[in-house]
């Protein structure tokens, strides 16, 4: 049965960091939904009862923070695989936050030193919804894939910024990222 929270609770927590990957939603008015799964080690941490964050490294779209910054909505899911099925969502109100901004360094400092990190997602959480997720298969963790970051260390930092003025500055929609103070 679902059941609303109105913030983390520690149970909340404790279900959240031992789970091996998340998806995160967001949506603008217009346009399409993005989903994405994100999943290496570290790169979510829960700041208090109401705020999350997470790392957003670079990748083939930047459509999360596009999205935050025309409409701020975001949704992060976390599902259980194993044993004890357990589905829960995260609901609030996000942005991007670069490196150009002044809490950068301080959130920084609470995550793992991957390479190519577009933004830190900072959510302000509104509420968390649990459901069953008897739907959800069981599965086993074989491995974290770390194709994302050997790719990443391999094109430098030179490199990951031509790739973000390729790739990153503007949305499968059009709109622009923000990713280098544009727009």
């Amino acid at each position: 049965m679902a059941k609303p929270f109105d913030r983390i609770t520690d149970e909340l927590a404790e279900f959240i960091l031992r789970q091996p990957m998340f998806f995160v939603a967001t949506a603008t008015p217009e346009g399409r939904i993005n989903l994405s799964p994100k999943g290496l080690d570290g790169c979510l941490q829960i700041l208090t009862p109401n705020r999350v964050a997470f790392l957003n490294l670079t990748g083939s779209g930047n459509e999360t923070a596009t999205h935050l910054r025309r409409d701020g909505r975001i949704t992060l899911m976390f599902c259980s695989f194993d044993a004890k099925p357990l589905v829960l969502r995260l609901y609030g109100a996000g942005r991007a936050i670069h490196q150009r901004d002044a809490e950068w360094a301080e959130l920084a400092a609470l995550f793992p030193a991957y390479p190519a990190v577009r933004q830190i997602i900072a959510i302000d959480v509104s509420g968390a919804m649990t459901s069953c997720g008897f739907g959800v298969p069981r599965m086993e963790l074989a491995e974290q894939r770390e194709a994302l970051v050997e790719w990443a260390e391999s094109k430098g930092e030179a490199g990951i910024r031509d790739y973000w003025r390729e790739k990153n500055l503007v949305s499968f929609d059009g709109w622009p990222t923000g990713l280098l103070g544009d727009g």
